[in-house]
C-alpha cells in the first residue's frame, strides 16, 4: 500500500526546498562577456538583464552594428551560465528524483 502521509511529507520538502531555490537564484547573478571581454552583460539568476558594460574603445562612428552584435552575443553567453545554474539547483534540490523533460517547476 502507498504510503501517503510519506508522500505529502515529501511533496512538503520538494515545494520548501524548491522554494529556497528561488530566493537563491533572485539573489544570484551571472556575467557574459563578448570581444575579449570588451562587451559585458550581467543577469539575475532568473535571467533578468541588470546591466550592460561598453569599454569605451568601441565607441566609434560607425560601430554601432559592431556593439549591437558584440552586446548580443555577452547576452546569449550569460543566457547559456543561467541555463546552467538552474539546471545545477534543480538537481540539488529533487536529489536525483526523475523529472520529466519539460517539466517547468519554477
Amino acid at each position: 500500500m502507498v504510503d501517503f502521509l510519506g508522500l505529502m511529507k515529501q511533496a512538503t520538502e520538494l515545494k520548501s526546498k524548491m522554494d529556497s531555490m528561488q530566493a537563491e537564484l533572485d539573489a544570484a547573478e551571472v556575467e557574459g562577456s563578448s570581444g575579449g571581454g570588451m562587451v559585458s552583460v550581467r543577469l539575475s539568476g532568473k535571467g533578468d538583464m541588470k546591466s550592460i558594460r561598453i569599454d569605451d574603445t568601441l565607441i566609434k562612428p560607425g560601430e554601432k552594428q559592431i556593439i549591437e552584435d558584440l552586446i548580443v552575443a555577452a547576452h546569449a553567453e550569460a543566457r547559456r551560465k543561467v541555463a546552467t545554474l538552474m539546471e545545477e539547483k534543480m538537481k540539488s534540490v529533487t536529489g536525483g528524483l526523475p523529472i520529466p523533460p519539460g517539466l517547468k517547476l519554477f
